[in-house]
């Protein structure tokens, strides 16, 4: 009887053992998608608060040069090659800023994915005890 006993210990201790595992990788998953969806914003911020810097920028120029008498295909030469510039550097920044975020998203997978290994292997290895013990 208490055989019995001791191996349905086991196989409880067994099982919740692999369902916190199991849990804990939901839980690192769901906090890293979070972390890339506020990596997500955080660069939205970022960007704007760029693109507002180059305008504020680009009109200072302009009435520089209004002011000093330059006017014609100089000043918006001058803009076009600014903003050609600015949009390149903001692609790098995009793209940079999108790969941190999936980066974020597979190590969430992979998170979950190790929790999910490691309950079954806990179940595996808690059967294989039970096994013995029957032995």
């Amino acid at each position: 009887m208490s055989f019995v006993i001791v191996a349905t210990v086991a196989a409880v201790g067994t099982t919740v053992t692999a369902y916190g595992q199991y849990q804990t990788g939901k839980a690192q998953e769901a906090a890293l998608k979070e972390q890339a969806r506020q990596e997500q914003l955080r660069a939205q911020t970022e960007e704007l608060a760029r693109r507002e810097e180059l305008n504020r920028a680009l009109a200072a120029n302009q009435v520089a040069m209004a002011m000093s008498g330059i006017s014609g295909a100089t000043p918006q030469s001058v803009a076009l090659e600014s903003a050609r510039k600015v949009t390149t550097s903001e692609a790098a920044i995009s793209l940079s800023e999108k790969l941190k975020q999936r980066q974020l998203i597979r190590e969430g997978q992979a998170a979950k994915f190790a929790g999910t290994v490691g309950a079954a292997g806990t179940l595996l290895t808690g059967a294989a005890s039970a096994m013995a013990m029957t032995k």
